[in-house]
């Protein structure tokens, strides 16, 4: 298995649990409004509420993540996507100069 595939794993599993929090939240307010114990403007804002803050909350998650697998990337000597693209332009200046040098020979 690839690092994407239990990237995108491991995101679509906070995703899912994130979907089974606000249902398991709206039935719950459901309930509290069935039974008198809030009213439904307050049962909306609560649930706006939460799920805002859990948001909030799983966003510093996925930047924390993402720095966790920066790191450990970097660990492995894996190369970062700006750094290939530096050797990439040196490697095409290289071989423009050598073509030049070959073509200054054969003339």
């Amino acid at each position: 298995m690839d690092n994407n595939d239990w990237i995108k794993q491991l995101l679509m599993v906070g995703i899912g649990t994130t979907s089974l929090v606000a249902e398991k939240l709206k039935e719950a307010s459901d309930q509290w409004v069935k039974e008198g114990k809030i009213n439904p403007d307050q049962a909306k804002v609560f649930v706006d509420d939460f799920m805002n803050q859990l948001k909030t909350e799983q966003g510093g998650f996925e930047k924390q993540l993402e720095r966790q697998m920066r790191n450990i990337l970097q660990d492995l000597g894996v190369s970062r996507q700006s750094e290939v693209d530096e050797l990439r332009g040196r490697i095409d200046r290289l071989e423009r100069q050598v073509r030049e040098l070959e073509n200054k020979l054969w003339r």
